[in-house]
């Protein structure tokens, strides 16, 4: 059994040489198909895996109260915009000061301004510095870390001191080459001492999340003033077990902070992390089906392709065919020797596919910065596909061949 199957990927080989430009056609077809397939998947999975590595670091225990904007619908069917008010100071001091869920911490922060110039001696920074007004509980509660130095404690947001941590691209630009620790910067005139340097955290789409700088959350209102500043209120909960009544009691707190009626819906969103997390990836979701419609698309073209080379293959070899039929060959050896063939050509189509995927999906990914994963859920499904595309193609081809009368084809011209 073992030698009669040596033989037949024998002859499948030298079949294979004999028609090489048409197999090499066919070969690159379904490598196409697979190419598109395996690049789009090791895209997703890059992305997937950056999204995870993102939001990963806050924790599944850690939700937020924000502003947000939803549609209604009335009686009828006509809709309406209601645009929730901002969160406002007073409301954020007083949600922290009310909110008294055991094992809990409550950080309040905004978003100062994201064109800010840094100075630095006689250096300064593009006019593209995000700065953040931030408590104590910031940097734990969004699953930061710092490198060098240290976080606010409540000395410093207490007292309203002129101390500032600063994002992880400051070494490689404006602090360059010194002990960032200590030094002073300054924002809009304001003197600022570093206390401490965040770990990279990289881009998110194009964002760079380390150039920040974030300085105490009363200070950064004194320097920056606008109306309707919108408060990010962030609460981090010990004990997961507890998060779902620690998120009941904060709507309820926060209820009672707008003075809303019972039969108000909520002018505010409460949203978990881990919920964002699945939010996003469930659109990645839709991404992988579109990909592989149009893998089987393309695939479906190479199914048609491979069929009819090894259908040209049969009506080519019939007198060969009737040859071995006459010494004696079953209808099931010249059948698996067609098949042989067939998965030969849908193999190697496949791992040139896989290749020409990985690299093309690597190259994307490095290009927009995403966290590159070895995609084997991509690999394996490519693999499966060409297996499957071989033996659809191949059927056909190799019960005419297996079919075919002994005497009629060794009258084949």
């Amino acid at each position: 059994m073992r030698s009669l199957l040596k033989e037949n990927i024998k002859i499948a080989f030298g079949s294979i040489k004999t028609q090489i430009l048409r197999t090499t056609l066919t070969i690159l077809i379904i490598a196409i198909g697979i190419t598109a397939l395996v690049s789009i998947l090791t895209v997703l999975s890059a992305l997937e895996k950056t999204i995870s590595s993102d939001f990963a670091s806050m924790g599944a225990n850690t939700f937020n109260i924000n502003r947000y904007e939803n549609t209604i619908k009335r009686h009828g069917g006509e809709q309406r915009t209601v645009i929730n008010p901002v969160i406002s100071y007073p409301e954020a001091v007083a949600f922290k000061n009310k909110y008294n869920f055991p094992l809990t911490q409550t950080s309040l922060s905004f978003k100062a301004t994201s064109t800010a110039e840094v100075k630095f001696d006689t250096e300064k920074t593009d006019p593209e510095i995000s700065i953040l007004g931030v408590d104590e509980y910031f940097i734990p509660n969004s699953g930061l870390e710092t490198s060098t130095g240290r976080n606010f404690n409540n000395f410093d947001i207490s007292n309203n001191n002129y101390v500032c941590v600063v994002g992880s691209d400051f070494l490689k630009g404006l602090l360059k080459d010194v002990n960032p620790i200590n030094k002073i910067i300054s924002i809009r005139g304001a003197r600022f001492k570093v206390i401490g340097v965040l770990k990279e955290k990289g881009s998110t789409f194009g964002n760079s999340q380390d150039l920040r700088v974030l300085i105490p959350i009363q200070v950064a209102r004194s320097l920056f003033t606008s109306p309707n500043i919108n408060y990010n209120i962030s609460v981090m909960v010990n004990n997961k077990d507890f998060l779902n009544n620690a998120i009941d009691n904060a709507i309820s707190a926060m209820r009672s902070i707008r003075k809303l009626n019972p039969i108000k819906e909520n002018n505010f969103a409460v949203v978990r992390s881990d919920d964002l997390i699945n939010r996003i990836l469930s659109i990645t979701q839709y991404l992988g089906w579109a990909s592989w419609v149009i893998g089987i698309i393309t695939i479906l073209g190479s199914s048609i392709a491979l069929m009819n080379i090894m259908i040209v293959s049969v009506t080519e070899r019939t007198r060969e065919i009737g040859v071995r039929k006459a010494l004696g060959a079953k209808r099931s050896t010249v059948a698996v020797q067609f098949f042989i063939e067939t998965l030969l050509i849908g193999q190697i189509g496949g791992l040139v596919g896989i290749i020409f995927g990985i690299l093309i999906g690597y190259g994307i990914a490095t290009a927009l910065t995403f966290a590159f994963v070895i995609p084997w859920q991509a690999i394996m499904a490519a693999f499966l596909t060409s297996f499957v595309v071989a033996i659809v193609s191949g059927s056909y081809p190799a019960i005419k061949a297996a079919m075919l009368d002994p005497i009629e084809a060794l009258r084949y011209e």
